[in-house]
């Protein structure tokens, strides 16, 4: 018979678990973004496609993390949060297999919408997760898992392209299915210690009435409009970085390396934005930072590309530091693991909503004007809507004190 496990060391016991099982879950949630992205040219030669559907593979993510960000909250009051992040791992291990067994575009689509179905769930479930278990320790496991989260974005990106050198590119595509099954175990773990029913508060059980809410609040807008700007630029850079210096005169491997570098420089922000934005009152400060990095990173790719390719990847890996920020606000803004439930999913839906469109616009934009300027101004006003948005989300509020 399950039951929540008492006082004293079962207790204990259960938050090394969630700590454990919250880490192997954010290690998971971009494996299946950056493990593609290096080897798109192969892929292209192998099944046939150019770069419109190199758009599309750049947009699928953020359509996914859109789609399954907004049904999520459903999922988690219907079966709780444990037992909705085993089905996210279950489902990122079972696509990532499936599109390493791709026989055609068709398949290779269908086994990423699995993979990425699955890392969208875990993307607004673990949020809710940490205030549950962690509601005292914020700051520190918000750190940890967003740090996590960058290295599952990070290494992917490294090592796709030898790996596939060594063992082909299914390997190097499916062999991350390994880790979404490790991270499984101890969600089926945690799963059968919870209840059954799992309301995640009783003051809210009726359906979707806290989303709802959530909806017409300007906090949740704020929210969502500052993380879908911060994605929007983000998966843009990784979907079109390589074909920008490409353009400019560098090798191909040498664009695989500036996504990796990229995605490296995230790990800057993700240990230092949680720490900070649990100290500041109203951490609005901290976005000028990040929208500064921004700026001068577009400025130097769009008119010096190759002058300091460095320095301006570089910025532009501290350009999302609003991501973590989010992150963090879902649970700084909130009272109840169900008030950061409800958010997460209406930040993380309607933002990548927003975000989906941008890897596609800037290639579209660039293939229309045969450069890089309007991409870049498209990007620019992306800016603009990030600051606005930022300036909402940051004032020192409490979802439910709206509701």
């Amino acid at each position: 018979m399950t039951h929540t496990p008492p006082h004293g060391a079962s207790l204990l016991h259960g938050r090394v678990l969630a700590f454990a099982a919250i880490l192997l879950a954010a290690v998971n949630l971009r494996t299946a973004v950056t493990s593609v992205t290096p080897l798109l040219d192969l892929l292209g030669r192998t099944f046939g496609f150019g770069t419109t559907m190199t758009g599309v593979l750049g947009m699928l993510p953020t359509a996914s993390f859109a789609l399954f960000g907004m049904t999520t909250p459903m999922l988690a009051r219907r079966f709780g949060l444990e037992r909705t992040a085993l089905l996210a791992m279950g489902l990122a291990a079972a696509g990532l297999v499936l599109r390493s067994c791709s026989v055609g575009i068709t398949s290779l689509l269908f086994g990423s919408v699995v993979a990425l179905a699955g890392m969208g769930i875990g993307n607004v479930v673990v949020p809710p997760l940490v205030k549950r278990y962690f509601a005292n320790r914020v700051g520190t496991v918000s750190t940890l898992y967003i740090t996590v989260l960058q290295l599952g974005t990070m290494l992917p990106a490294l090592l796709a392209v030898p790996l596939a050198e060594q063992a082909g590119w299914r390997v190097s595509l499916g062999i991350w299915a390994l880790l979404a099954i490790a991270a499984a175990l101890p969600w089926l773990m945690l799963a059968r210690r919870r209840p059954h029913p799992d309301p995640l508060e009783p003051a809210v059980d009726a359906g979707a009435q806290p989303h709802g809410k959530v909806s017409r609040t300007p906090l949740a807008w704020g929210m969502a409009l500052m993380f879908g700007m911060t994605s929007l630029m983000t998966y843009s850079m990784f979907t079109w970085l390589p074909r920008i210096v490409v353009e400019a005169g560098a090798t191909p491997a040498f664009g695989g390396l500036m996504v990796a570098v990229f995605a490296a420089l995230g790990l800057l922000p993700s240990l230092t934005m949680p720490a900070l934005a649990v100290r500041l009152r109203n951490p609005f400060p901290l976005v000028l930072i990040g929208v500064g990095a921004f700026v001068i990173a577009f400025a130097g790719l769009l008119f010096a590309p190759m002058k300091a390719p460095w320095l301006w990847v570089g910025l532009l890996g501290v350009g999302p530091s609003t991501f973590p920020l989010a992150l963090t606000l879902i649970n700084l803004r909130t009272r109840t693991p169900a008030g950061s439930a409800a958010l997460s999913g209406f930040m993380q839906g309607v933002g990548y909503s927003f975000s989906c469109i941008g890897p596609l616009l800037f290639g579209w934009l660039h293939e229309m004007s045969g450069g890089w300027v309007l991409p870049f101004g498209f990007l620019g006003v992306c800016l603009c809507v990030l600051l606005g948005a930022s300036w909402v989300a940051c004032k020192p509020q409490k979802l439910e004190d709206h509701w």
